[in-house]
């Protein structure tokens, strides 16, 4: 998980640099609504290589969902750490639980 903490934090120091000189700071710089449409972009690519099979098309298509994720995240002032908190809290939980567990509405 060090990948991703070191990734998250880069994407943070990101935040203010000249959209010229980084692709991250380019996305931010369009905002949250752009960083979200193009997390969706990436999923997709990914869904359709995991349909397809092809293993190492896939693997980098998931890369790209999770630097865009998290992408995303950063754009809505989500740190990373909070979304594996939630996840911890979840653990060991039956999911059909835990969503029948979850606010409605």
């Amino acid at each position: 998980m060090n990948i991703l903490h070191d990734l998250a934090t880069t994407i943070e120091a990101r935040k203010g640099a000249d959209p010229d000189s980084s692709w991250t700071a380019k996305l931010l710089a369009k905002g949250p609504e752009k960083c979200a449409e193009k997390f969706g972009e990436e999923a997709i690519e990914a869904i359709i290589e995991a349909v397809k099979g092809d293993r190492a098309k896939l693997t980098s298509e998931a890369a790209d969902v999770l630097y865009h994720f998290l992408v995303m995240l950063a754009a809505r002032d989500v740190a990373l750490d909070d979304v594996l908190a939630e996840l911890a809290r979840r653990q060991g939980l039956s999911g059909i639980a835990e969503k029948a567990a979850r606010p409605k509405g």
